[in-house]
């Protein structure tokens, strides 16, 4: 790990150390980085921008002389130019805080939450400031000691200083958002010119330094060092994933060839941005699923809590009843998911604590899938615990494609300990092999399922709480949308951790925020939206091309068929939505009857503009409040259908996804881009200010912008405030640092608009995914605990009323 600060010498006596001495010397320079570090944070909350800018730019303009008086040298050269730079890019970067700063409770869920990506970027920079005051102060007290480091000083103040330009270009972006959009709204709303050549301008920034020397500087100083070893595994993952090895070679390999990573921080950010910027969904997939290799899991439950029960089970797609809650007496049909593959088995796990009546039985052990010498975790006991009165239906994260409930084992056996409740997490297919709504499709059922057989789960389903993060998140909110629109019991309540609302292209000041983060990178959201939305991620840059080798360019080009074969039949990917359109008339269904109608029917009940244009190509958030509030069934007018939409054209391209076109429209577009770029997006930057461009080449993301990502089975955040009245109560916990923080503040806002119990719990210093993380430090286990504290408020019985934030 790189020192933060550098001071005192190495071996200075001159004398070999013992290993006792190298120990103390090691765990004093733990200490000595810790106590640096908590200063910089206290420093940075003790200050406001004003005086810790000035007090920066005194220190910058008083080591700037020195070093000019030092004569000639190289070194001595680039100290004084790292100075003035620090200098100018402060003294430039106040102002513009200070105007996000004035306005960034505007965009606040309430007075109790303080939480945007506008308050987020402020606080990022500060951060940025702050540790550069500190190294500032260092240098200005040392650099007369003969042990004064200057080269290891200079490397680690040039890359802050290009990380503070980069977060100066970003500030200027985010104002650029405040004169686009809503009063109060955090997402993009413009026209469509200033996103495309918003698009252009972001993804060419540099990236590089964010994940070198600075890597995590925004975040709790105590889980630093474990992004540092996720960034050293991902580059030498990716070296060889190029070479086409798979599965546990990979990460053998990687142990081996880490170690320039290790000492190079930035040729890490170099390839760290390389591999972000150019490697397709199928790395990613390859590399989070690092965590299921047998002998890492094992390791991970070893080091988690001892649960009595935890069995995969495999339910069979087969239909069976359920009963409408507003009359008992008619059911609905719960048909088997159906989506792209066709009919096929939803995997399970059910994790307890206890051994409860119903777990053991002959029938829930029909269903258990072997899993190989770990399948069965299953301890006899002299009798059983009686069954549960709650049951937590959990849906894992990871982008949509990537992990299982194997991944997320340890922190839910955690749960199951802590919550005396069992657990059934749902293993849901994964894009973009399935893309949505398969994932839906599945997860609901596996809901219906468990609803009705809770009894084998070892619960009275008194209580149903619906929990998950990221990803998983979002189909907490879209399984509970689908249960309300079926007619069917809805969970009693949800908690969903840094959930993913939003998964239209569009852009925020949160979202601003992937240039810098190391594990939602701008283009691996990008990349994941587009898998589960349909469209192909993959890279056709020649030197990748090289690496797939023959059989994989076969693969690639079947895969990019058989994907325009999808979208072409995608008519019938909405058939679930019907429902909505005549809940009506559910009570004159027999209940023999078959409760789903065929597509064709779908399709020709959909209303049609009286302009005849696409009602949802300029539909805003206040609109659909608006809608919401006079209409009431609309639902039928958000199902259209990919076909019914129509094909992505160029004027649905937004911030964070770019559509697909002729090869020769986009160059005549960029040629036409370049020439006009000063009087768009770059003219919202100072004149002298020029942030540093990526180094990797141009950023190919060959993003396929689905009109099917403006659903709000896909998007709840854009569901009319008629299908959100439906939702149970529901607890937000997110991160302030996260990308995706507005789709929290923005769905918390909407369920509060239209009068639905909601809270929102926003920790700080710590980043997106912090459940798998819960194990690492002090700050992720109390956030931990905070998503246990609201599953518990779910799983009590319900009081007067909600319990305050």
């Amino acid at each position: 790990m790189e020192s933060a600060e550098g001071e005192g010498p190495a071996g200075a006596a001159g004398a070999p150390a013992s290993k006792k001495d190298k120990k103390g010397s090691k765990s004093r320079s733990r200490r000595r980085w810790r106590k640096v570090k908590t200063k910089a944070s206290r420093l940075m909350h003790s200050m406001d921008l004003h005086t810790m800018t000035q007090s920066l730019v005194t220190l910058a303009e008083d080591n700037m002389a020195f070093f000019l008086s030092q004569g000639p040298g190289e070194t001595v050269r680039r100290l004084s130019r790292v100075f003035a730079g620090i200098r100018e890019q402060a003294l430039g970067l106040e102002p513009a805080l200070g105007h996000l700063l004035g306005v960034a409770h505007l965009f606040d869920l309430d007075a109790e939450t303080p939480a945007n990506g506008y308050r987020s970027l402020v606080h990022t920079a500060r951060c940025c400031l702050a540790h550069l005051l500190h190294k500032s102060r260092y240098v200005a007290s040392n650099r007369r000691s003969i042990f004064f480091r200057a080269s290891h000083n200079l490397a680690e103040l040039e890359a802050y200083l290009i990380a503070l330009t980069q977060l100066r270009a970003l500030t200027y972006y985010a104002q650029r958002l405040l004169t686009t959009n809503q009063p109060g709204e955090l997402f993009f709303e413009g026209d469509e010119g200033i996103t495309a050549d918003f698009l252009r301008e972001y993804v060419t920034l540099h990236k590089g330094c964010f994940y070198g020397r600075c890597l995590g500087f925004q975040f709790t100083p105590a889980i630093r060092p474990f992004l540092q070893t996720i960034s050293i595994g991902l580059v030498s993952f990716g070296e060889h994933y190029k070479r086409n090895e798979t599965g546990l070679s990979v990460a053998a390999s990687s142990l081996f060839t880490s170690g320039r990573f290790a000492i190079d921080p930035e040729l890490r950010g170099a390839e760290f941005e390389r591999i972000t910027q150019n490697l397709d969904v199928h790395f990613w997939k390859a590399f989070w699923n690092i965590t299921e290799i047998e002998v890492l899991s094992s390791l991970a439950n070893m080091a988690s809590a001892t649960v009595r029960v935890s069995r995969l089970l495999s339910l069979p797609p087969e239909a069976f009843e359920m009963p409408l809650i507003a009359d008992p007496k008619l059911t609905v049909t719960i048909s088997p998911p159906l989506a792209h593959t066709g009919p096929g088995p939803v995997l399970v796990r059910l994790i307890s604590y206890d051994l409860r009546e119903g777990q053991d039985s002959e029938e829930l052990s029909r269903l258990v899938k072997s899993e190989g010498p770990r399948s069965l975790d299953l301890w006899p006991r002299p009798q059983q615990a009686p069954r549960s009165q709650s049951l937590i239906v959990h849906f894992h994260g990871g982008g949509f494609v990537a992990q299982t409930s194997k991944s997320h084992e340890p922190y839910l056996k955690s749960w199951a300990q802590e919550l005396g409740v069992p657990i059934l997490s749902i293993d849901y297919s994964l894009a973009p092999e399935a893309p949505f709504p398969r994932a839906l499709e599945e997860c609901f059922y596996a809901y219906c399922w468990a609803v009705k057989h809770c009894a084998l789960l070892g619960s009275t389903g008194e209580r149903i709480c619906l929990a998950g993060d990221s990803a998983g998140g979002n189909l907490c909110f879209t399984v509970s949308l689908r249960a309300a629109a079926y007619g069917v019991r809805v969970p009693d309540g949800i908690m969903a951790a840094y959930p993913a609302t939003m998964l239209q292209s569009t852009a925020s000041p949160s979202r601003l925020m992937s240039l810098m983060d190391p594990l939602l990178p701008l283009s691996v959201l990008c990349k994941c939206v587009s898998a589960y939305a349909g469209g192909e991620t993959e890279d056709h840059s020649d030197s990748d091309q090289k690496a797939l080798g023959m059989m994989g360019l076969v693969r690639r080009d079947t895969a990019l068929l058989f994907r325009d074969l999808r979208l072409s039949a995608s008519s019938w990917l909405n058939s679930f939505l019907e429902l909505s359109g005549h809940k009506s008339h559910l009570k004159s269904v027999s209940m023999g009857e078959p409760m789903r109608r065929s597509v064709s029917e779908a399709a020709l009940a959909q209303p049609e503009d009286p302009l005849g244009t696409d009602p949802l190509k300029s539909l805003t958030l206040h609109d659909l409040s608006l809608r919401g509030s006079t209409e009431t069934s609309n639902t039928s007018e958000l199902s259209l259908s990919a076909e019914k939409l129509g094909p992505s054209t160029p004027s649905d391209v937004n911030f964070l996804l770019g559509s697909e076109g002729a090869p020769e429209e986009v160059e005549a577009q960029d040629e036409s881009n370049t020439k006009n770029r000063g009087h768009s997006v770059s003219a919202a930057f100072p004149e002298g200010f020029h942030p540093r461009r990526s180094s990797q080449g141009p950023t190919r993301m060959p993003l396929y912008s689905s009109p099917i990502a403006k659903n709000p089975f896909m998007s709840p955040l854009l569901a009319p405030d008629s299908m959100l009245q439906s939702l149970p109560p529901v607890h937000i916990v997110a991160c302030a640092l996260d990308p995706i923080l507005d789709d929290s503040v923005m769905f918390a806002r909407r369920l509060r608009n239209v009068g639905k119990p909601v809270t929102l719990r926003v920790v700080e210093d710590l980043p997106h995914g912090f459940l798998s993380l819960a194990a690492v430090c002090q700050e992720t286990r109390q956030a931990a605990a905070l998503c246990v504290e609201r599953i518990r408020l779910i799983l009590t019985p319900p009081g007067p009323s909600l319990p305050p934030v």
